[in-house]
């Protein structure tokens, strides 16, 4: 690999390999303007050349070229016709797009400066004036200004940084003092904007535009009283950014650092004219990738270019994608303020040195497993889906999830399912280990969710609590993960005058089913007999449901069951006559205990999917969380039987219905029998004034 990637380098230029080798060091940050690129690009070309990271680097170099080579061919075979079609796609978004500037509002961006590093000073003085870097010979999480000369940045590993600058300092991360400044910071946002939008530990956007009319003041002496009012309270300095949308104000805030501000006023002329010569690096959103691609493929350098380009733009990218880009050469950016958006998760890693020592990987999961906890607890949630997040010594990023029955949020309990998805990696190298909790209990509207409810959408499909038909289908329970009827309207023909359906079994808790999974059918015939939709037919065994219109059971594919027979026999259910019909029935029976019967293991484990994921409910458990499964089928075996007795309750009470209607009905028969011979008997008396019926359908007749 590392051959072949070198290859094209040695021929553009043997002499620099490190000019072709691309990494995110050598693009200018704040504090890095008069450094030397081409010499923090050879230096870190030679320290990484060999190692794992070079590997993996080359590989992301190779896939990035053969991506702008895939779309300099895609760019060649347009002809002059489709240019000038997605010519107009652009023009009419950039009108479109041009229709939604606002410029009513004014948003202020805060960025702490070298946040991490200023703590640590503050912290400890004797660091003042000298290079320091917040983390290790691993990984740096930041660097100070004095350091960021020698062109030592976040994100480069400590081993690199230290041979840009001998004299790094480093210091250990303690993310619970940046925390506390955080919180003080953000306690200085609320004064000037109650809704301020936190976008990380040091940064936040704040819509300023009530308190500046509120206080007659301009935006820009709000900006330095809100830096006064955060220097105060922390001791630490920021810069702010001035602009009519989030998307210029983030830019600006990084023009005047450290501890300055940059206001662009609220017209579209010093917007265009401030938007025209911006690197395209400066936009949130345009990284290394997309900026080569941008660069290598279209020639776009500059925030103006993407206008003059976008007829390209929209025949390469997406939707989505071109618009960004167009918006971005306007300079049209977000100004509602957000709506508030309940966290969908919780996350923490850490980086290390490579490492297989496995207590070591204890020590640093035991770790993320308290900061998750603690940061859980803070907002008061709890989650069912935990994911373990690993990055390998070769660089290469796994992630591994599972999703309990309950709701967690203690050290003890993540930390107990996170070192068993651990364990079930190991052994194996790792630099980085991150644990995400997902799933929480609490919904939109803010109430607490059971991972058992039912939702609204199982009784519409299923039917409601009560059995009643629900949109022409009918239930017996309201657990849509149970057996049940299908009907397949490709399939549903009728044919003489009967109907078949089709029955296909998905209980993985029904032993009787597990080992006869075919499809069977039945025909119901319309002319013998008629079904009151309104009444549900009993249903034994492991058939709890009925799905479709009319259908009231099953029989092996051999049988043929009349309705007729079902409607005459009052006092024979047809759930019985189906269980007689089968000529399995007697095996079964007898070899119950026989090895042929499936285990309560065999039948647990076809409850897993993939050996991963519930075949009933969605739960992920992994193979290794023995009791954890083992609890839950035995969860889903007790809301069975709890259903099934429920069932035979339900079916009594539709057995006694029944009873109860051919009663009466037979009484109506009985009555009418005995009116007619009444009514027969004064005929034959006064046989001489009534007309016989033939003359009277002859005489009809003659009528039409």
């Amino acid at each position: 690999m590392e051959k072949a990637a070198a290859e094209p380098s040695a021929s553009a230029d043997s002499a620099r390999p490190w000019q072709s080798y691309t990494t995110v060091y050598t693009n200018a940050k704040a504090g890095m303007d008069g450094v030397d690129k081409e010499k923090v690009q050879r230096i870190v070309y030679e320290m990484s050349k060999g190692s794992k990271y070079f590997e993996n680097e080359e590989r992301k170099e190779t896939f990035i070229r053969q991506k702008i080579d895939n779309m300099r061919a895609r760019c060649a075979k347009l002809s002059a016709s489709d240019m000038s079609h997605y010519q107009m796609v652009a023009d009419k978004r950039i009108l479109e797009l041009e229709a939604t500037r606002d410029l009513s509002r004014i948003w202020l961006h805060v960025d702490m400066d070298a946040f991490y590093a200023a703590v640590e000073t503050l912290d400890n003085p004797s660091l003042r004036g000298r290079p320091m870097a917040v983390g290790g010979m691993s990984m740096i999480s930041t660097a100070n200004y004095e350091a960021r000369k020698f062109g030592v940045r976040a994100a480069m590993p400590g081993f690199i940084a230290r041979k840009l600058c001998p004299e790094l300092i480093f210091v250990p991360i303690d993310f619970k003092k940046y925390t506390y400044y955080s919180d003080l910071t953000r306690k200085v946002f609320q004064k000037y904007d109650p809704n301020f939008m936190a976008a990380s530990l040091d940064e936040a956007y704040l819509d300023i535009t009530e308190v500046c009319n509120e206080r007659d003041l301009t935006s820009g002496e709000i900006a330095e009283e809100l830096r006064t009012s955060v220097h105060e309270a922390t001791g630490l300095t920021c810069s702010a950014g001035v602009a009519p949308n989030r998307l210029l104000a983030k830019v600006c805030s990084d023009i005047n650092k450290p501890n300055g501000q940059f206001v662009l006023p609220s017209n579209r002329m010093a917007v265009m004219t401030f938007i025209s010569s911006l690197p395209i690096r400066k936009i949130g959103g345009i990284g290394k990738v997309t900026e080569h691609i941008l660069s290598g493929v279209f020639g776009i350098n500059t925030c103006e270019e993407m206008l003059q380009k976008g007829g390209f733009l929209c025949a390469l990218f997406s939707r989505s994608s071109a618009d960004f880009f167009l918006s971005v050469g306007l300079g049209v950016g977000k100004t509602d303020t957000p709506q508030v958006r309940f966290r969908k998760s919780i996350s923490n890693e850490r980086t290390f040195s490579a490492t297989d020592d496995s207590a070591l990987l204890y020590q640093k999961l035991a770790e993320l497993s308290e900061m998750l906890s603690i940061d859980m607890q803070k907002e008061g949630l709890s989650g069912r889906t935990l994911t373990l997040k690993l990055k390998t010594a070769s660089f290469e990023v796994r992630s591994r999830a599972v999703t309990m029955q309950k709701y967690i949020c203690s050290r003890e309990d993540i930390l107990n399912h996170a070192l068993k998805l651990l364990n079930a990696e190991l052994p194996l190298s790792l630099r980085l280990i991150g644990l995400r909790m997902s799933h929480f209990n609490e919904e939109k509207d803010g109430h607490l969710s059971d991972p058992t409810q039912k939702t609204l959408a199982n009784f519409i499909i299923s039917g409601d609590a009560s059995g009643k038909n629900v949109g022409e289908h009918s239930s017996l329970g309201s657990d849509t993960s149970d057996s049940h009827f299908m009907v397949d309207p490709e399939n549903d023909l009728s044919i003489d005058n009967h109907e078949t359906c089709h029955y296909v079994s998905e209980d993985p808790l029904d032993s009787n089913l597990l080992s006869d999974l075919d499809h069977c059918n039945f025909n119901l015939s319309k002319n013998s007999g008629k079904i009151d939709n309104n009444n549900e037919l009993p249903l034994n065994g492991s058939v709890d449901k009925v799905n479709a219109p009319n259908v009231v059971g099953c029989a092996p594919k051999s049988y043929q069951i009349e309705v007729s027979h079902l409607v005459e026999a009052d006092s024979f259910s047809f759930s019985e006559q189906c269980e007689s019909n089968r000529p399995d029935r007697a095996r079964r029976t007898n070899n119950d205990l026989d090895d042929g019967v499936p285990s309560s293991n065999q039948k647990e484990q076809f409850l897993w999917v993939n050996d991963y994921k519930c075949s009933l409910c969605g739960i992920e458990l992994p193979p290794n969380f023995v009791e954890e499964r083992q609890e839950h089928f035995d969860f889903h075996l007790a809301e069975k039987l709890q259903k099934e007795e429920s069932d035979n309750s339900r079916n009594l009470m539709l057995n006694q219905r029944f009873a109860q209607r051919d009663h009466t009905a037979s009484q109506r028969r009985h009555k009418r029998h005995k009116s007619s011979k009444k009514e027969g008997s004064k005929s034959s008396q006064k046989g001489s004034k009534h007309l016989p019926i033939d003359t009277f359908f002859v005489k009809s007749n003659q009528n039409f």
